[in-house]
C-alpha cells in the first residue's frame, strides 16, 4: 500500500501514552461541564417542541455531525419519540419527500454553515416545520433560521492536534441525550414503554413476558386427583416432563403437588407397594403457585427463593398451567 507519507511509530513511554489518553478524556469532560453550566431554558424549549411535535423528529447533519445525528435519532426512537435520520445531501436530491408538515427538524452543524444543511432549511420553512439547531456558532445561518438553538461551542477539540471533531461531537451527542431524556419525562414514558420499543432485548423480556406466555397448559399440564394412586401420579410426572404433578380434589381445586422428590421419599418410606397407595398420602400440601398474569421475572425470584424447579399456575384456586425454570431460562428472562 502506497501512503502519501511514511508512518513511523513515535517512541513514547506507557506513562506518556496514558497521560495523553487521560488528557483527552478530561478535555471532553471539561467541555460537558462547561456546557452544563451555561445551558438554559433553550434546552427546555427544545424538549417542549419535540413533545408537541405530531409527526417525527427529522435529524440531519453531515460528516461527523451526521454520525452523531444517526445516534441521536436512534436515541429519540429508543425512548419513544418517533425520529429518523435524513442525510443532508440526499435530502436536497429527493429525500425531502419523506418530510411532512407535522415533522420537526433537528439539525446538527458545528459551524452552522454546512451548505447542504442550509439548502434544505427553506423546505422546512415552507412546511412550517420548526427547527432545532445544534451548533457551535450562535451567529451562523443555521442558528439565525432555527426556532431553538442548542449551543455546542467548545474552546478546543480534545485530540492532540486540536483539530478533529472530538469535544464538539461529544457535546452534540450529550445535548441530544439530554433533550431526549427530557422529552421522555414530559411524555410520561416508563420502563414498560421502553420495553415495548425493545421486545428483543433483555429488559423487554423482563418487563413484557408474563407467566401465561411460558406455561404449559391443556394436555401439557400434569394433573392428578388426590384419590388417584401414586403410580398414576408417576405417569403424569414422567409423561409431561415437569418433574411434578398438580394434585386436585373432585372440584378441580388445587390441594397439593406431588414431585419426583416426593415420590422418592414416599417409596423409601412405604416400599414398592407405595405405588398402590393414594397420592394424597405423599403429596406436599403447600405447593408454590403463581398467577398467569405475573411477570415471568417474578417466577424466577420464586423458584430461586424456594429452590424448586417448577411452579403451578393457578386461577380461582384451580391449576391452569405449569411453568418450569428451564422454559424461563430458554426465553432469556433470567
Amino acid at each position: 500500500m502506497n501512503l502519501p507519507y511514511e508512518r513511523e511509530e513515535k517512541k513514547l513511554s506507557d506513562e506518556e501514552m496514558l497521560k495523553a489518553g487521560i488528557n483527552i478524556l478530561q478535555k471532553e469532560a471539561d467541555a460537558l461541564e462547561s456546557a452544563a453550566s451555561r445551558v438554559g431554558n433553550e434546552l427546555v424549549s427544545a424538549a417542549h417542541l419535540i413533545c408537541r411535535c405530531k409527526g417525527r423528529v427529522v435529524v440531519s447533519g453531515l460528516g461527523k455531525s451526521g454520525h452523531v445525528g444517526r445516534k441521536t435519532a436512534a436515541t429519540f426512537a429508543s425512548l419513544g419519540v418517533p425520529a429518523f435520520f435524513l442525510h443532508a445531501t440526499e435530502g436536497a436530491h429527493g429525500d425531502l419527500g419523506m418530510v411532512c408538515r407535522e415533522d420537526l427538524g433537528y439539525f446538527l452543524s458545528n459551524s452552522g454553515e454546512t451548505r447542504e444543511l442550509i439548502d434544505i432549511i427553506p423546505y422546512f420553512k415552507r412546511l412550517g416545520a420548526p427547527i432545532i439547531a445544534v451548533t457551535g456558532n450562535s451567529s451562523s445561518t443555521l442558528a439565525r433560521e432555527a426556532d431553538v438553538v442548542l449551543n455546542c461551542h467548545v474552546e478546543s477539540e480534545a485530540d492532540p492536534l486540536g483539530l478533529a471533531p472530538t469535544s464538539s461531537t461529544t457535546l452534540q451527542m450529550a445535548l441530544g441525550d439530554a433533550v431526549a431524556g427530557m422529552a421522555t419525562l414530559l411524555l410520561g414514558l416508563g420502563k414498560e414503554d421502553f420495553a415495548l420499543f425493545h421486545p428483543g432485548g433483555l429488559l423487554g423480556k423482563k418487563l413484557l413476558l408474563r407467566v401465561r406466555d411460558l406455561m404449559g397448559t391443556g394436555d401439557k399440564l400434569p394433573v392428578t386427583k388426590e384419590s388417584a394412586l401414586v403410580r398414576d401420579a408417576l405417569f403424569e410426572i414422567t409423561s409431561k416432563g415437569y418433574g411434578a404433578t398438580a394434585v386436585v380434589n373432585d372440584s378441580g381445586k388445587l390441594v397439593g403437588v406431588f414431585t419426583d422428590g416426593d415420590l422418592r421419599r414416599f417409596i423409601e418410606k412405604e416400599g414398592v407397594q407405595g405405588l398402590d397407595l393414594p397420592v394424597h398420602l405423599g403429596m406436599t400440601r403447600t405447593p408454590k403457585v403463581i398467577s398467569p398474569d405475573r411477570l415471568a421475572v417474578e417466577a424466577v425470584r420464586i423458584v430461586e427463593e424456594w429452590e424448586v424447579s417448577a411452579l403451578i399456575v393457578v386461577e380461582d384456586d384451580k391449576p391452569v398451567g405449569m411453568v418450569h425454570i428451564h422454559e424461563i431460562l430458554k426465553a432469556g428472562v433470567a
